[in-house]
């Protein structure tokens, strides 16, 4: 293995998908009930084998990567959910043996209603010993969130399986009947460019790492007389920042000084947060200034610097390969990759993943991602995309144009052992000599690799190469902005979290700078995300975005408002959502709402009026009525999950007090809203 891969490193979060399949079709990627079955967890046969794209052939026989029923009747099913809404216009459920018992197929939409598009009253056996049932249907006016499938087992002699259940909102674009799992290469815009005097030197420069918004570029370089020992220090980080964006030029590349960088051992960094406020680095740093392989260790932006890097906790974690080690967090701020040799791996480097554990800052046991990705050679490099799926790493042992090349494969559940097959990322950017560290911005037009090929002074360097559309990560949205005390308009130091608003899951926690309280997320495209600021003594109003059918890369600024903790003090609950015209709740409003539960329970004694507010269209009078009728309802929720009734008070004001204009529905909807206002602490 070559030796000067030590440290090397790990990668960044950023967007990704099946990257060769129709950004429009969406397997599934998660069971939720299940009439019978054969097997459990991940073993042959289990409901599991329906999750991701089709696998189980070859086709016409009974397949390990296929679910049995355990039963033979009239009503076996199989419910299950996809990662993101669709507005389907099209289901396909791949029957690989023994198919003809499907008698009714119904979609889920977001609120857990259920949608007849298919149905067969005479199931039976049908000449095809497999096939793929694709039913089509205008487009519906809901989301599709699952689908369910209904058979008559009974009524087709033998083994019934199915392997993939998925949706699309196009016609056509999934599986045809005579599935075929084809390997089309991956293309790309433009040979690989190396990036110049600017990054690159006549010393070994590697592991670029990325910002999410492709701004900043760190990486590390070895050997040189400017590293902070010397010649002799072995590795030091170093970063750029882009100078002209639309040459895609860098400024100069400055050494990142200390105490990230220190004269006697090899420093690297892993990965930045979204908004670079946190830097993830390999090695321990003792207190003698020495760097033990312990582990990786977290630095903060201060207003003077980054901090001295701090132990990252993770359980049970060890490493018998003292030379090579990996790490990667992702931008959810909740899942770190690592490659490292353990007992329990196919050998050599594994990839493995920890996550963060809920309500503390160490991390759980590193668990392999399975047989699928690794290898009994080094496997190494992780970068995970920023939809948390699409995975690029480099091995050794997938064989390809030289010593390692560089793969990538999509996460098809939340076991993180279910992957696609890796595919080689072509000729275009894998040689015979050393190809690794690919990571991308979270636009996903360019990639950053490390090559040994034309670097100058023949030593290794950083190359950009710009993908094809096909071939990019899933489109995601950068939102940023910063946190504000909404009374003074001052920052503040504050903690980010944002979840899914459909199921309530929180996806991702970020920090703000403490210079400017700036903030920066990435959200994946195909839901409703909401978001919010927390600081002690503060309550956060939070804030949402939609974006479900975002079909671009695009950036949003919004500032995020912290109000302080004090009676007369008026809070947005901008999360809560009612039926048009009604005064019904929609079901993203539910972690909103919990969040109202859990303040009034921390503090028991405050007490609190909801105001309700509408526009000004319509009858005055019943603006008001529904105004004070939406409130009510949200009392009526609270008091439902334990929270005194007396300490609530309701008042409904229609649209007589507009916070935006009324001109145009874009600023008019900032005048639906509810407020609660605090009347006694």
């Amino acid at each position: 293995m070559n030796g000067k891969r030590i440290l090397l490193l790990g990668s960044l979060l950023l967007g990704g998908s099946g990257l060769a399949q129709a950004q429009h079709a969406v397997w599934a990627s998660k069971v939720v009930a299940v009439s019978s079955q054969k097997a459990e967890g991940k073993e042959p046969f289990s409901p599991e084998k329906v999750l991701g794209e089709p696998n189980a052939t070859p086709l016409g026989q009974a397949s390990n990567e296929a679910w049995i029923p355990k039963k033979t009747g009239s009503s076996e099913s199989i419910e299950v959910r996809f990662s993101k809404s669709v507005l389907a216009r099209q289901v396909s459920v791949v029957e690989n043996f023994n198919p003809g018992s499907i008698t009714k197929i119904e979609l889920v939409d977001t609120r857990g209603g259920k949608h007849e598009v298919y149905k067969n009253d005479t199931p039976g056996p049908i000449p095809e010993q497999f096939r793929t049932l694709q039913a089509t249907f205008p487009a519906a006016t809901y989301r599709t969130i699952g689908v369910v499938v209904t058979m008559n087992t009974k009524a087709v002699n033998g083994v019934n399986q199915i392997d993939a259940i998925g949706v699309a909102d196009v016609v056509d674009t999934m599986v045809k009947k005579e599935f075929k799992n084809e390997d089309s290469g991956v293309s790309f815009d433009s040979a690989m460019v190396n990036l110049g005097p600017n990054v690159n030197s006549k010393y070994v420069d590697t592991h670029p790492v990325i910002s999410p918004d492709g701004r900043t570029l760190f990486f590390a370089r070895q050997e040189s007389p400017q590293n902070s020992g010397g010649a002799a220090d072995a590795q030091d980080v170093w970063y750029s920042t882009l100078g002209n964006a639309e040459k895609k030029a860098w400024n100069p590349a400055k050494n990142i000084g200390s105490p990230i960088n220190t004269p006697r051992d090899p420093n690297g960094v892993a990965s930045v947060s979204a908004n670079g406020q946190q830097m993830l680095v390999i090695g321990v740093y003792e207190p003698d200034g020495t760097i033990v392989p312990k582990g990786p260790s977290m630095s903060r932006r201060t207003a003077t610097g980054w901090s001295k890097p701090e132990k990252v906790d993770i359980e049970d974690y060890y490493n018998d390969d003292a030379e090579h080690v990996d790490f990667f967090l992702a931008t959810s701020g909740k899942v770190m990759l690592m490659a490292v040799d353990r007992k329990d791996g196919q050998g050599e480097q594994d990839l493995y993943v920890s996550f963060l554990k809920q309500g503390s800052k160490s991390w759980s046991r590193p668990r392999n991602l399975g047989p699928n990705v690794n290898t009994k050679k080094a496997d190494f490099a992780p970068f995970l995309a920023a939809d948390g799926k699409t995975l690029y790493f480099a091995s050794e042992g997938r064989g390809g144009y030289g010593k390692s090349d560089i793969f990538y494969s999509k996460r098809l559940d939340d076991s993180w052992t279910n992957w696609t097959k890796p595919r080689n990322l072509g000729s275009t950017v894998n040689s015979p000599d050393f190809d690794a560290y690919y990571t991308v911005s979270a636009a996903g037009e360019d990639a950053y690799l490390v090559s040994a090929r034309n670097g100058i002074g023949n030593s290794k360097d950083i190359f950009r190469i710009s993908l094809k559309p096909t071939f990019r990560p899933e489109v995601v949205t950068l939102v940023r902005g910063r946190v504000l005390d909404a009374s003074s308009k001052k920052p503040v130091a504050a903690t980010i979290r944002y979840e899914n608003l459909l199921t309530g899951e929180e996806i991702g926690v970020a920090e703000t700078s403490p210079i400017d309280g700036s903030y920066t997320i990435v959200l994946p495209s195909g839901t409703q995300y909401g978001y919010r600021a927390e600081a002690k003594d503060y309550l956060a109003e939070s804030d949402n975005l939609d974006v479900t059918d975002r079909q671009k890369y695009s950036e949003v600024t919004q500032d995020l408002y912290l109000v302080p903790f004090a009676v007369g003090q008026t809070i947005k609950l901008n999360n809560i959502f009612f039926t048009q015209s009604k005064y019904y709740l929609r079901e993203n409003s539910y972690p909103e709402l919990l969040r109202l539960v859990a303040i009034l329970k921390e503090y028991p004694q405050i007490e609190i009026r909801l105001e309700g507010h509408t526009d000004n269209q319509g009858d005055p009078q019943l603006n008001v009525k529904l105004s004070l009728d939406r409130v009510n309802e949200v009392k009526k929720y609270l008091v439902q999950k334990g929270i005194s009734g007396n300490r609530i008070s309701t008042e409904g004001f229609g649209g007589s007090k507009p916070v935006a204009s009324n001109d145009q529905e874009e600023t008019r909807k900032l005048n639906r809203r509810v407020e609660f206002r605090i009347t006694k602490k």
